[in-house]
């Protein structure tokens, strides 16, 4: 003889306790029973992957419980029985069917139906997806991604580590080169040479200063005049502009012989060079090469 299936009914009673408080979707629903195929209404609850029903409201205890775990969920038409001229018959032909499909064989379905249609939607989306391999399958692409991230977070890591190990010999560098700007800086002021204040100095100093300027720049200006007249009375600087004019004279004498020979060959030359060569000469090659011959 087979036994029945034990069970937590103290934990079973807990849930069913979340489930009127708690539940995800929660509300009047009519229920087939498989053995008399009449429709009884019960107070459902949902919570997580169980679904309770009461035999009211305000129920304590749940008149039973399925398992939801790999079930399905679709909308059905109403039974065929439904369609007669009465008018219950018309009242339940207004009613909506939803049957919940359990994955095994010898289960029958659960049948059930609502008066609103809005009503009978929600809980056939809520009771599809009250399976936990969704959850599962889900769970797997979202640990793909997690990996893919950290994968990438890794290398994001990496790639920091090396621009911070850049970063860091830039600035090794950059202090080198400042220290050996401060050290240019401090010979270079070394080599400078001492240059007082003037402004600390006294104002009488500054007018000797000046006066004393002023005095070595007339000496030298006068100086120089008297060396340039010398100059230009010297014997030397007399020799030298004879010798300047000649080679200016020389220079512009070459400067006319060159014009001349430019117009004795453009002129004559040349033009008695293609006479000669002409059909009808009015002079021989012989004859322009002896005029020319110098």
């Amino acid at each position: 003889m087979q036994k029945s299936v034990r069970y937590n009914e103290g934990h079973a009673l807990y849930l069913a306790l979340l489930a009127r408080k708690e539940g995800t979707k929660r509300g009047y629903l009519s229920k087939k029973t498989a053995e008399t195929n009449r429709w009884h209404e019960k107070w459902f609850a949902l919570y997580q992957n169980v679904l309770f029903y009461f035999e009211g409201e305000q129920s304590a205890r749940p008149a039973g419980m399925y398992m939801l775990e790999g079930c399905n969920c679709e909308r059905v038409p109403a039974p065929k029985g439904c369609a007669a001229g009465s008018a219950k018959d018309a009242a339940l032909d207004k009613q909506h069917y939803f049957t919940v499909l359990f994955g095994h064989e010898g289960q029958k379905p659960l049948e059930l139906r609502c008066e609103d249609e809005v009503d009978g939607d929600e809980w056939v989306e809520a009771i599809h997806q009250a399976s936990y391999s969704d959850i599962l399958i889900e769970r797997e692409v979202l640990m793909q991604k997690y990996i893919h991230l950290v994968q990438i977070v890794e290398t994001e890591k990496v790639a920091a580590n090396q621009l911070r190990h850049q970063l860091e010999d830039q600035d090794t560098e950059i202090e080198r080169l400042k220290s050996e700007i401060i050290a240019l800086n401090k010979t270079k002021e070394k080599m400078r040479p001492y240059q007082g204040n003037q402004e600390d100095e006294d104002p009488d100093i500054k007018k000797i200063k000046k006066v004393q300027s002023f005095m070595r720049g007339w000496l030298c200006r006068r100086k120089w005049k008297t060396i340039v007249q010398d100059y230009i009375c010297s014997p030397h600087a007399e020799s030298m502009r004879k010798r300047n004019q000649i080679v200016f004279n020389m220079v512009e004498a070459e400067s006319e012989y060159v014009h001349q020979l430019y117009v004795l060959v453009n002129c004559f030359l040349r033009p008695l060079r293609m006479a000669a060569s002409s059909k009808k000469p009015p002079i021989s090659h012989d004859d322009v090469s002896s005029i020319f011959l110098n």
